[in-house]
């Protein structure tokens, strides 16, 4: 038996990515583009008459900058590379991308017209919410423990491509179903009928784990967002909101530097003077954000590594401030709410349905 050794890389290996981002990355900073290992992936260069910012996902490139910058990155890259040059972004990694003159709209109305058809849900009547709030009838409670005649879903049933495919959505462009999602892929392993009929109607059981959610807005548009179950049993109500906040402290900090590093290479303006206000409507934990790790009879179980927020406040990288819960936009993604306060909340998120766009121009990013 004979083996052969490849002395370049070749095309569909596990680490052709790799070698292919070297390559790029190699050839983008000997031209005096940067980066950094917040963000490896976006390569900048600033010069006199403007700056380029290169977004690389694997052989994908989205150009951004001046104009005269913009020509001066593609004419370069064409130079050492076969590239092929399809002007303004429309299409990118699933997402459908519109220009207006007052802003942008990312949607992914495509791929989910796909879905509905794929799932013979193209002809069903839509909903206002993805889910209603908690029945109090326990013989509609759909997580109501399993009767001994109910069976499992077999494997015709599609259950699982069903998550996936809405896990891609509510990941990309539909933050509105996050919290619905994470709760069904909770029953991936043994669904029942009910969850696959009732998915329309489902609601929060949290079965002695609370949940931790969070969004980041940028002028009034989501730009990250999560809804998972937390890891460990928390005791009281401050307690799953310090572990929350946690949570969304640490995505805090990566987007800062992230923001920092792209605005201080393009020469604008520093953030660093300006810290991130987080909302939180529970009192007990924003005392105990502010005055630091108070080991107190309630308290002091709680793990003093969860109050790295403290620190994060004390150096005036983030500002905790309290707000009603009627208007915590982080309810989409820990609880069913009622259909007026949810339509509330995701238009305060940025999202709007397509029927409602004026086509001339509206600023939003998120579309349904």
């Amino acid at each position: 038996m004979y083996s052969i050794k490849l002395q370049r890389s070749l095309y569909g290996l596990k680490q052709s990515g790799r070698m292919w981002y070297n390559r790029l990355s190699e050839y983008l900073l000997k031209e005096g583009y940067v980066n950094n290992p917040i963000c490896p992936c976006i390569f900048i260069k600033k010069s006199e008459t403007g700056f380029a910012i290169i977004a690389v996902y694997v052989d994908d490139l989205n150009l951004v900058g001046t104009p005269e910058e913009l020509t001066r990155t593609t004419n370069y890259l064409k130079k050492e590379f076969e590239m092929k040059d399809l002007g303004k972004t429309k299409f990118c990694l699933g997402l459908q991308i519109e220009h207006f003159p007052n802003g942008v709209l990312v949607h992914q109305s495509t791929y989910i017209k796909k879905v509905l058809k794929r799932f013979y849900m193209d002809k069903a009547h839509p909903l206002s919410s993805p889910m209603v709030v908690r029945s109090l009838d326990v013989k509609k409670d759909p997580f109501r423990p399993c009767e001994k005649d109910e069976e499992l879903l077999g494997p015709e049933v599609p259950y699982l491509s069903a998550i996936g495919a809405l896990m891609y959505l509510a990941n990309c462009t539909r933050p509105d179903i996050a919290f619905s999602v994470n709760l069904l892929a909770r029953y991936s392993s043994a669904p029942t009928r009910r969850h696959w009929n009732d998915a329309g109607y489902l609601s929060d059981p949290h079965k002695g784990r609370s949940q931790t959610g969070y969004v980041f807005n940028c002028n009034g548009t989501a730009i990250s967002w999560r809804s998972v179950k937390q890891t460990m049993v928390a005791t009281s109500s401050n307690h799953s909101e310090i572990l929350a906040i946690h949570e969304a402290s640490r995505e805090c900090i990566w987007l800062r530097s992230m923001i920092q590093h792209i605005r201080e290479s393009c020469g604008l303006s520093s953030i660093k003077g300006d810290p991130t206000t987080l909302f939180e409507d529970n009192a007990a934990c924003i005392a105990q954000i502010t005055g630091g790790y108070i080991k107190g009879d309630r308290t002091k179980h709680i793990s003093p590594k969860f109050f790295y927020t403290h620190e994060l406040q004390k150096s005036g990288e983030i500002d905790v401030q309290q707000i009603r819960s009627s208007d915590n936009l982080a309810d989409l993604f820990t609880k069913s709410l009622p259909t007026s306060t949810f339509k509330k909340l995701i238009h305060r998120i940025g999202m709007r349905q397509l029927k409602d766009i004026d086509m001339r121009g509206s600023m939003l990013v998120k579309g349904c």
